[in-house]
């Protein structure tokens, strides 16, 4: 088992395994391929279920071998029933995939865990990314873990706690003047100059594998078992498309049974492309400039948009977008019937998710996953029109009657019956 090569997504050419990830040829992106023949897959599910609990419990399903100097143990995040918000949206079996309890908080540990372990297998020892906060947090924690000097380049103005999230590690942070797409461009341009491990440019064959991983883990925690319906955050569209990727292997490898899995995509109404294709018929995407309270989804050319709208088409889900109001809106709903604090993609995810269930395109008794890909402290700003705001009072049980227990519970508060001890 193993990656055996490189393939165009395009026009099919076979690569060597190498850094590389356009073809040279039509410029089409490349995608690891893999030798399955022969595949045992009682041993397989064996050994999956006998290893370690992270992302590389799937490693005879991953591109790169495992290397414990860049492994900060991303994956097997919960996979939570969302009783409560399900009955508030009308979804009689819904999950919520919390990846937001990862090293660094957001789903972006497992696609830099596989692109740092294919880095070190190729000799790099400069590890960079562009990345719009989340990507920059893991790739410069994952190189400070494999001793690698990081460069993260990031567009200018991004909340404050994501740039500081990158900071702490000591990498060297630069912040591009401009929109993500202008920082993505100017780093294809160093990846040419610079032998450095750009994870999500000449490494991105073997960075977006990981987001298999999210696949593979729903079904194991499932019971072996793909759900009806997902609904995935899209910014640059390889995490939805890599899950598809990870429930069709599963069903080709045996492990589980091949059933029809819908797939839906969620983008901000401020950062629509592919949404605006999706409603349009389009089989392409069009650029748009970002303008988004959701800065994790703020892709407004994203690589893999149009790969997006078929697997979308092909499953028969859809493109829904959520405005600013309704992103932080969903950030409160899930917050006070789940207990869980995103940030604004996994917003972004509840959004849609309730406008879809409202359309009629979630069905009821569908076993439905919300992917929440990042934590709430991430973009605490975002969050503060959900948040309820505190009372004051002086040190006494008088003040908390009146101003607290009154207040909030109408009229005059019962008090707890004398208890008589001797």
């Amino acid at each position: 088992m193993g990656v055996v090569g490189l393939r165009c997504r395009e026009c099919g050419k076979a690569f060597a395994v190498s850094p590389s990830y356009a073809c040279d040829e039509c410029l089409g992106p490349l995608e690891a391929v893999y030798d399955h023949a022969g595949v045992d897959a009682a041993a397989l599910k064996a050994r999956i279920e006998a290893g370690p609990r992270s992302i590389w419990r799937y490693a005879d399903l991953l591109p790169a071998p495992y290397d414990p100097d860049a492994d900060l143990q991303a994956g097997l995040t919960p996979l939570l029933p969302a009783r409560r918000l399900g009955e508030a949206l009308g979804l009689r079996r819904l999950y919520i995939k919390n990846d937001a309890l990862n090293p660094t908080w957001s789903f972006k540990d497992r696609v830099v865990s596989v692109a740092l372990a294919a880095a070190r297998r190729f000799g790099f020892e400069v590890a960079a990314c562009a990345s719009t906060g989340n990507l920059a947090n893991s790739v410069a924690a994952h190189a400070a873990r494999a001793g690698m000097e990081a460069y993260v380049f990031i567009p200018a103005g991004l909340e404050r706690a994501k740039v500081v999230n990158s900071a702490i590690y000591h990498p060297t942070v630069v912040e591009v003047e401009g929109t993500y797409d202008d920082v993505n461009r100017l780093c294809a341009q160093i990846a040419d100059e610079y032998r450095w491990a750009f994870v999500n440019v000449n490494l991105r064959p073997f960075y977006s594998e990981g987001a298999k991983t999210l696949g593979f883990e729903v079904a194991e925690q499932l019971g072996w078992r793909l759900p009806d319906h997902v609904v995935v955050p899209i910014a640059s569209g390889n995490l939805l498309v890599k899950i598809a990727k990870g429930f069709e292997e599963l069903a080709s490898l045996g492990l589980v049974e091949r059933r029809p899995v819908r797939i839906s995509g969620a983008q901000p109404a401020g950062c629509n492309p592919v949404a605006r294709a999706y409603r349009a018929g389009q089989a392409w995407v069009d650029p748009v400039r970002p303008q988004t309270i959701a800065r994790s989804l703020a892709i407004g050319n994203p690589a893999d948009g149009k790969y997006v709208l078929d697997v979308v088409r092909a499953s028969g889900g859809a493109v829904g977008e959520a405005t600013d109001e309704e992103i932080v809106d969903a950030i409160g709903l899930l917050a006070r019937t789940e207990g869980i604090f995103t940030e604004t993609a996994g917003g972004t995810t509840i959004a849609v998710l309730r406008r879809l269930a409202q359309e009629g395109v979630i069905g009821p008794d569908e076993v439905v996953v919300a992917y929440v890909t990042g934590m709430g402290l991430k973009t605490p700003e975002a969050a503060e029109e959900a948040a309820v705001s505190s009372v004051r009072i002086p040190a006494s049980l008088r003040a908390f009657e009146t101003a607290v227990l009154a207040d909030h519970r109408g009229g005059t508060p019962q008090r707890a019956p004398s208890v008589v001890t001797g």
